[in-house]
């Protein structure tokens, strides 16, 4: 059973942190810890050795390739989404995550675009709109993540915090929600309480991380004791996921999160 920290849960990346061992081993052993497990690309994982190590999944990535406003890139992102919801099935992951385009393995966009119309504002709201509806059959629910631009995403659309608010609201579906990344959303805008206060009604997850160097609480600039307080106060009942690297031991990095956020 994943204990409850005040009114929300708490998750850590599988991806970022017990790097040293198999991947299987590194679920098991966040879940001997106490802590749901967020997973990424999910085409090269063996997800029924995940699923038998008895792990709670918060969420995987939902798609393989595609974007959300050009025509190839559309029928990718579409098609990839429909097979990541069956595999979604396997490890019983409530949520999956989406971006503003697809990214390549050092999370550059595969098209990147410095600017984005009113045209393709309409398009990403219109794609949004069918993966949402994917979701909603299949019983699932897509997460549209914010990033940062200007240290590890750079030339991503529909990147900032503000961005992905605007699409979700217009698409207003159950089935699509943020993934607010307060890590992201510090570099590329900060005010994180105010924002965490604007979204929260559309927030289906939350990520965490300290900035600069992306690890976990209590390295860098932000309190993250103040925004579980605001969590709190709103009465958010969703998970806040770890997603971030050790500074230096995996066990100490998980410490430090589960004192931000138990207090």
């Amino acid at each position: 059973m994943v204990t409850a920290h005040g009114s929300f849960r708490l998750a850590a990346s599988a991806e970022m942190l017990f790097t040293e061992l198999p991947f299987v081993d590194r679920v098991r052993r966040l879940h001997d810890l106490d802590f749901e497990v967020e997973i990424w690309d999910w085409s090269s994982k063996d997800l029924p050795a995940l699923a038998a190590t008895g792990a709670v999944f918060s969420s995987m990535t939902g798609y393989l390739r595609g974007d959300l406003t050009t025509e190839d890139g559309i029928a990718e992102l579409l098609a990839t989404a429909e097979e990541s919801l069956r595999m979604a099935d396997v490890i019983d992951s409530p949520r999956l995550n989406l971006h503003g385009t697809g990214l390549d393995p050092h999370g550059l966009p595969v098209r990147p675009r410095e600017s984005v119309s009113g045209a393709d504002w309409l398009l990403a709201a219109d794609t949004l709109g069918r993966l949402a509806e994917l979701g909603r059959r299949a019983g699932r629910v897509f997460t549209l993540e914010n990033l940062n631009t200007a240290v590890d995403h750079p030339g991503t659309p529909f990147a900032r915090a503000a961005d992905t608010l605007a699409l979700v609201q217009s698409v207003d579906s159950p089935a699509l929600r943020l993934n607010l990344d307060l890590y992201h959303a510090q570099i590329g805008e900060g005010n994180l309480i105010d924002l965490v206060g604007r979204a929260l009604p559309w927030v289906g997850e939350i990520q965490v991380a300290d900035v600069p160097g992306r690890c976990e609480p209590g390295t860098g600039e932000i309190r993250y004791e103040a925004i579980a307080d605001a969590l709190r106060d709103l009465d958010y009942d969703g998970v806040v996921g770890l997603e971030a690297w050790a500074s230096t031991d995996s066990e100490d990095a998980l410490r430090a999160f589960r004192e931000a956020f138990a207090r």
